[in-house]
């Protein structure tokens, strides 16, 4: 029976998203935004060379037709990626009014985000008094750190110190629909973090705020490093996923990264965290041992939350790199019948204005039993052609490209 593998990484955007205009960093619209593609170009140009030198090298990826797909998405070449496919490849549209990472998901799930979000538009005093009194009432402190728009890791440069000395939670947002809380491992506690962020979800989701997020961190004043501890509470999806098909069928669906959050663990029955070098080894063993039938559902988040928010081409280049090396000997191992499917859930283009995510299409890139060109197609077209391999009928909007 056949297996499916179901592999987002996360913010790899290749450009070309028709709607970008109605999506903004710092004021600016995303039209032209291209991770991909401008990464791939600012390697040719000598433009990323801390820790990596040259073309952006990816001989997996682009093998199966990566640099193609971001012709597709685009129209613009990739310079080192453009080689004759030899896997399925094509590009998504998302119609999701939302470029974050549950719209993403879900989307390609099958199922497009049938509201719209709730933001927190202003930069500086982002949270309405009342929110931030219900913090404060759960955390039992007197008041609260942040409550603006920020980077996560500077925004603990800038208020762990005070954190640490009066006890108060660093809240902030960004452009997404996302209420995020920042405290020291240690000093504050973990678990108080975590039964913090759990207590305050219900009041954010009936907001229809996306996620709340723990964002623990340990370290000392000039040192504070973000942990692998995180943790998304996340709207429960309001109807059944490619997760739900699955598992309703009979079927195992394993969760790899951060997928149980972004799922609230629905459809789902297992799930394994940490970062993306262990979820490499996670993705392997999973390629070895599950089932047949089974769809392995994984999230590699590193590109986005390390490279693309900092706006750092030379490490996102390489992280991009390193990804198509680890993949390459997984490929090997996969059966005969068996689908692995790599695509991303919205863009974070490291060389645009800002520090949040792009509007942008997505590459679809398949090892399995077919090749050939898909085309442009749509989030929800990755659920349905998943499903169909699987022989699990599918529930969503979809339509199989296989």
């Amino acid at each position: 029976m056949p297996r499916a593998f179901l592999v987002v990484m996360d913010s790899v955007g290749c450009g070309g998203a028709p709607d970008a205009d109605r999506f903004f960093n710092d004021g600016h619209p995303d039209t032209g935004a291209n991770t991909l593609g401008h990464i791939a170009a600012a390697c040719a140009a000598g433009k990323a060379e801390e820790g990596r030198s040259g073309l952006l090298t990816m001989p997996n990826l682009a093998a199966l037709g990566l640099g193609h797909a971001i012709g597709l998405a685009s129209g613009e070449d990739a310079p080192g990626l453009m080689v004759e496919p030899e896997g399925l490849w094509g590009a998504a549209t998302e119609i999701s009014p939302g470029k974050d990472t549950p719209s993403g998901h879900w989307e390609l799930a099958g199922l497009p985000v049938p509201w719209d979000w709730t933001y927190f538009s202003d930069t500086e005093n982002s949270f309405p008094p009342e929110l931030i009194e219900e913090v404060k009432r759960i955390a039992g402190t007197e008041g609260i750190l942040g409550n603006r728009h920020a980077s996560g890791t500077l925004i603990i440069d800038v208020e762990g110190e005070r954190h640490q000395q009066t006890g108060w939670p660093i809240c902030y947002t960004s452009a997404d629909s996302v209420f995020q809380i920042a405290a020291h491992e240690e000093s504050f506690g973990l678990d108080r973090l975590y039964d913090l962020c759990e207590k305050l979800a219900p009041t954010l989701h009936a907001m229809k705020v996306g996620r709340v997020i723990a964002r623990p961190f340990v370290g000392e004043p000039g040192n504070y490093t973000r942990t692998p501890n995180r943790h998304d509470y996340a709207i429960m999806p309001p109807a059944p996923t490619l997760c739900d098909w699955v598992q309703g069928a009979g079927r195992k669906v394993h969760a790899v990264g951060k997928i149980g959050d972004i799922f609230s663990m629905r459809g789902i029955d297992d799930v394994v965290k940490g970062a993306d070098t262990t979820l490499m080894g996670h993705l392997a063993h999973l390629v070895d041992s599950a089932e047949d039938g089974s769809l392995t559902f994984a999230n590699f988040v590193e590109f986005d939350s390390i490279y693309g928010h900092r706006r750092d081409v030379s490490g996102y280049a390489g992280h991009l790199e390193w990804f198509d090396t680890e993949i390459g000997p997984i490929l090997a191992r996969l059966r005969p019948d068996d689908l692995m499917i790599f695509t991303a859930d919205h863009g974070n283009d490291p060389t645009w204005i800002g520090t949040d995510h792009t509007r942008e299409r997505v590459p679809v890139l398949g090892k399995g039993p077919q090749t050939g060109q898909i085309g442009l197609c749509a989030f929800t077209d990755v659920a349905a052609s998943i499903a169909a391999h699987l022989g699990v009928p599918s529930q969503g909007p979809g339509k199989s490209f296989l």
